[in-house]
């Protein structure tokens, strides 16, 4: 049996990635029931919101899910017990010390996964003791690593230096993307743009729809100097952008950036003040989808893209080999 499969207990090797204003019940309910594993995004929620999204997700499925934690959050403490106390079984874990959580959440009962961006902070992972290592490129919407390294140039070196189970984030969208990754050593994928733009996304009508309308190009790793993240062209990414081409400081940055900007364009949908975070891939979507349409395409263009690879690796060294 596949190991994200087996760790998790699903379906299919395919996570949503708990992604601030658009990993709601519904996207993480409707990801589970497909199959898949969905992610509450705790990033966005103080605890008494993400308790009661907890109780919505027990209400309607059976299945498992789980609840993602950026380290950097600043209720972190009572978030974290809340997370024990609800008896949460899975949590994924981002932007910090995988050291700081990990023990005394597997202390619990929980498996735990945490997301990278370089090979050195997977080492840390394999220290903290982890169950499970997300390894994330640059071309991923939202928070993203200085390194700027591509998720087809990260998933080897992490692997080089593990054996846990990975799984590959960044510039997934499709099954075709999701059998490369599986090429280069990755046991399942984590994918956040395209459930970001489907009907059951918590994200406003106005930032799917304008994210479905991205061409090649259109979206950046900004913000470098204080927390990089990936943003689509808007009025406010040319302000940033404005500001970084002269040498602002990092003080003028947040002071420009401010507070509540994703909540303002992802969840409130105001296009030229708020912050609308998008992966890369977006650019080879045009259409909202349900969820399950969403992974119906996943799983049978992994098995499609199977067959021809299978078909190719015959026609260069013949169907003996």
């Amino acid at each position: 049996m596949n190991r994200i499969c087996n760790l998790f207990g699903i379906k299919y090797p395919v996570i949503q990635g708990g992604m601030v204003w658009c990993s709601g019940w519904r996207l993480v309910t409707a990801v589970s029931n497909a199959g898949g594993l969905g992610l509450l995004g705790a990033g966005s929620m103080h605890p008494e919101m993400l308790q009661a999204q907890i109780e919505k997700c027990r209400s309607v499925t059976d299945k498992p899910f789980g609840v993602n934690v950026p380290l950097m959050y600043p209720e972190i403490d009572r978030l974290m017990q809340l997370i024990i106390d609800q008896k949460i079984k899975i949590v994924f874990t981002s932007g910090g010390n995988p050291k700081l959580w990990t023990q005394k959440l597997k202390d619990n009962g929980i498996t735990v996964a945490h997301v990278v961006s370089s090979s050195k902070f997977a080492q840390k992972c394999v220290e903290a003791g982890v169950d499970a290592i997300v390894a994330e490129g640059f071309e991923a919407g939202g928070h993203d690593g200085r390194e700027e390294t591509t998720t087809m140039s990260l998933i080897p070196p992490v692997r080089q230096i593990t054996d846990l189970p990975l799984m590959a984030a960044g510039g997934i969208g499709s099954g075709e993307a999701m059998l490369a990754a599986f090429a280069l050593g990755a046991d399942g994928v984590q994918i956040g743009t395209r459930f970001a733009l489907t009907q059951e996304s918590s994200g406003h009508d106005n930032y799917k729809n304008l994210c479905l309308t991205l061409e090649e190009g259109d979206t950046k790793l900004m913000l470098k100097k204080v927390m990089p993240t990936r943003l689509a062209k808007s009025a406010y990414a040319s302000l940033i952008q404005a500001a970084e081409d002269r040498g602002a400081s990092p003080d003028e940055l947040l002071a420009i950036r401010g507070k509540g900007r994703a909540k303002k364009g992802m969840l409130e949908g105001d296009l030229e003040n708020g912050e609308l975070e998008i992966g890369q891939i977006a650019a080879q979507f045009r259409t909202q989808q349900s969820v399950a349409d969403v992974m119906q395409s996943i799983i049978g263009g992994f098995r499609d893209g199977l067959t021809r690879l299978d078909q190719q690796v015959a026609d260069v060294f013949g169907t003996n080999q």
